[in-house]
């Protein structure tokens, strides 16, 4: 059986060569980390490398792009809260109507509401609504804009119609896919506050979640 020699310590490289070696390559980890790594990933080019190759612009796309899905997550995280506060709030029972007399359909009515939100501040406005009832709505951030989302709960039911960011204003008919409660999430996702004016006629008991 053929063994194999072990190597002399001449044919090992030396601890001086090792640090240098070690050394180097912590020098070129470091100098792909400022120059590729940083500008591509976030956006941050310290060297002005980033720049001339493009990858800076890249990285600024990319940490945008993150802020934006973390903003989106945050506000279905607070829809989804603030529907499952505004479910507990029960429609006020009609009055009792004579046996005689036929249930009487809900009347129209209008309102118009004005809010003001702080930068990243929520609020929200709901319509109490009968299945199939039908509400005529406008709402305007004033030169602002606003993210949000359109949605309805009712009992152990809930449902999205719509959601939106960057919105200067919105508008439409809204109808009940059920009883319950109907309306508008707005979160003001800007530096600035914004005044936002909400118009609404239909079919709808009352309106609700005015602060």
């Amino acid at each position: 059986m053929y063994n194999a020699s072990k190597p002399s310590s001449n044919d090992l490289p030396s601890s001086a060569a090792l640090l240098r070696s070690t050394a180097l390559a912590i020098l070129g980890a470091a100098i792909i980390l400022v120059m590729i790594v940083l500008p591509s990933e976030y956006g941050i080019d310290p060297t002005g490398v980033g720049g001339v190759l493009g990858l800076t612009d890249m990285g600024e796309i990319k940490v945008q792009l993150a802020a934006e899905a973390e903003a989106d997550r945050r506000l279905d995280a607070e829809t989804e809260r603030v529907a499952t506060e505004v479910a507990t709030i029960e429609a006020p029972e009609p009055a009792a109507q004579p046996a005689a007399q036929p249930s009487a359909e809900p009347a129209s009515r209008s309102d118009e509401v004005s809010l003001e939100l702080a930068p990243g501040e929520g609020k929200e406005v709901k319509l109490v609504m009968t299945a199939g009832d039908q509400a005529d709505f406008h709402w305007t951030a004033n030169g602002g804009l606003l993210n949000y989302d359109q949605h309805g709960d009712g009992g152990s039911r809930k449902i999205s119609y719509e959601k939106g960011r960057g919105e200067p204003e919105g508008n439409g008919v809204m109808e009940a896919a059920f009883d319950g409660n109907h309306g508008w999430f707005w979160r003001n996702r800007t530096d600035t506050v914004v005044q936002l004016t909400l118009r609404t006629s239909g079919a709808y008991l009352e309106l609700i979640g005015i602060p």
